[in-house]
């Protein structure tokens, strides 16, 4: 499932992990469930769909690691990295951000919301 050892992605073709449709905007939101610190279970189980629906539970659950900054698709994986991360606070309570504001990756996100 993972993209390693490619230099050139083709963020063009929805079979990619890293292909992003017009509609895939920053402000969407990816479920009706807010996270509010109490109903992680039912939240993650959601959310987890939501993901998987858009083929980017590979950013969360650690598979799609960080490319090196010289490969071609760099630019990519920072895009599809970014856009899972404003998925996720548009779905958590405001009162959560400072819990995950300094994680340096999703799965840290991630990991930082279930505790």
């Amino acid at each position: 499932m993972m993209e390693k050892g490619k230099d050139k992605i083709n963020a063009n073709d929805p079979r990619s992990l890293h292909y992003m449709s017009s509609s895939d905007n920053p402000s969407n939101i990816i479920c009706l469930i807010v996270l509010d610190g109490e109903n992680y279970a039912n939240w993650s189980h959601v959310v987890t769909d939501a993901l998987k629906s858009k083929n980017k539970f590979v950013f969360v659950n650690g598979d799609m690691q960080k490319l090196d900054n010289a490969s071609l698709g760099v630019h990519a994986w920072e895009k599809c990295k970014s856009r899972v991360i404003a998925w996720l606070y548009n779905v958590i309570n405001k009162g959560l951000y400072n819990s995950v504001a300094y994680s340096e990756t999703i799965d840290e996100i991630w990991k930082d919301l279930k505790e």
